[in-house]
């Protein structure tokens, strides 16, 4: 009996060790390693999850297995920015997802399919190439192809040049360049404005009528407002124009409570424009694909208005000739006062001045403007609206970062990618 309690004993001790006891903690630490094998694939395959939808999200087309690769590794060092930068070396995201998104601002039906033009492509050569993103609004820039592309050269009375572009589908991440608008359409450098005095902005919202479409599709495109949000009868109607009668249908009360509430505000922004025209011939060309941005510089005088002023500032003079008749292009902004102080003016500016440039400088420096680039991009990255309050969280801190980041849009195109990745 001794001799068999030994022997039992001897089976389960071993130097004094249970060796049953270590049969199950060499059992548990087997099991906690499969179950870290098992996570950290699952992290793996996580962050190539993730890689893969910021790829689409950005740039629209499915990545090569390196970039995934990459992206993935990224991701799980903590890098999301990066990993976002990255996607966007795709050419794709300059050919299809910046184009999409830039083309609406140029043409008045908001077309996404509009083809490639002066507009377009600055936007999208600005943001490739890290520029200050208020640039687009005042600075005397504009993109063109590469002068290796043996393309069309530039023309300022038709669309052959970004046409060709398009047609021979150039990379337009390597094939754009930057130079001076006022080299290639003959504008005084002071009186550019980047896209505002582009070919197809002029085409587009200088087309006949007053110019005051200049301002309203401004405030659209990039103060995401349109002019009913900034009604506002409280303003001062000295600047109002001859060609808005003060009683419409008889009635003084649809002055008072509709056109003043929008015209005492635009006008005042519109005569920023006041020297400038979409020249083209109506009878042959009524559509103006021949057309060509003029500006009437110091010393030009208009046969209409016998100033520099265009012509088109003094039609319907007799709707109400008791109405401001513009004699220069001083412009100032009424909406710094009142309820439309919310757009966020920029307080370093005075408000007033002279010409496109400065007014483009108005609109570019306010919060509006900053905070309607992040929407735009949440829209385009998202594929929807901001919904909820973690949305507009979103939205509010990837502006502040635009701001302190020199109003670099890839940035946001980035943060906004890293935010919506997961849907």
């Amino acid at each position: 009996m001794k001799l068999q309690l030994y022997t039992l004993k001897s089976r389960h001790f071993l130097n004094g060790i249970d060796v049953s006891q270590l049969k199950i903690q060499q059992g548990i630490t087997l099991l906690l390693l499969s179950c870290l094998t098992i996570f950290s694939a699952n992290t793996s395959a996580g962050t190539l999850e993730q890689a893969k939808q910021l790829h689409d999200r950005i740039a629209g087309v499915p990545a090569s297995e390196q970039t995934l690769n990459e992206m993935s590794v990224l991701l799980s060092d903590s890098k999301p920015i990066e990993a976002a930068y990255l996607a966007m070396e795709n050419p794709a995201f300059y050919s299809t997802t910046l184009k999409l998104f830039a083309t609406p601002w140029t043409n008045i039906d908001q077309d996404s399919f509009a083809p490639l033009n002066d507009y377009s492509a600055t936007v999208i050569g600005a943001v490739r190439d890290d520029v200050d993103f208020r640039q687009l609004l005042q600075a005397d820039m504009v993109y063109v192809g590469d002068n290796s592309l043996n393309l069309p050269a530039y023309s300022t009375r038709d669309n052959a040049h970004y046409q060709a572009l398009e047609d021979q589908f150039i990379d337009l991440k390597s094939g754009l360049e930057r130079t001076t608008q006022s080299s290639v359409n003959g504008l005084p450098s002071d009186a550019t404005a980047g896209v505002l005095t582009s070919r197809a902005a002029a085409k587009a919202f200088f087309y006949l009528g007053t110019n005051r479409a200049m301002v309203r599709f401004t405030l659209m495109n990039h103060l995401c407002t349109d002019l009913e949000p900034l009604k506002d009868n409280t303003r001062s109607p000295d600047r109002i124009r001859q060609d808005v009668s003060r009683s419409p249908g008889g009635d003084s009360r649809l002055f008072i409570n509709n056109c003043l509430a929008c015209h005492s505000g635009m006008d005042p922004l519109a005569q920023g424009f006041a020297y400038y025209q979409y020249d083209f011939d109506v009878e042959s060309d009524p559509d103006g694909d021949s057309g060509a941005i003029t500006y009437n510089q110091s010393g030009q005088i208009d046969p209409d208005t016998g100033t520099r002023v265009q012509g088109k500032y003094h039609i319907n003079s007799t709707s109400f000739p008791y109405g401001y008749v513009t004699e220069d292009d001083e412009w100032q902004n009424y909406w710094r006062e009142g309820v439309n102080q919310k757009l966020g003016w920029d307080e370093s500016l005075n408000g007033k001045g002279f010409g496109a440039k400065s007014l483009g400088q108005e609109f570019a420096n306010s919060q509006a403007f900053a905070q309607c680039q992040v929407k735009k991009v949440f829209k385009t990255v998202c594929l929807r609206d901001a919904e909820s309050t973690e949305d507009i969280n979103q939205i509010a801190a990837t502006t502040a970062s635009f701001q302190q980041n020199s109003y670099q849009l890839k940035r946001v195109f980035a943060e906004v990618g890293n935010y919506c990745m997961g849907e």
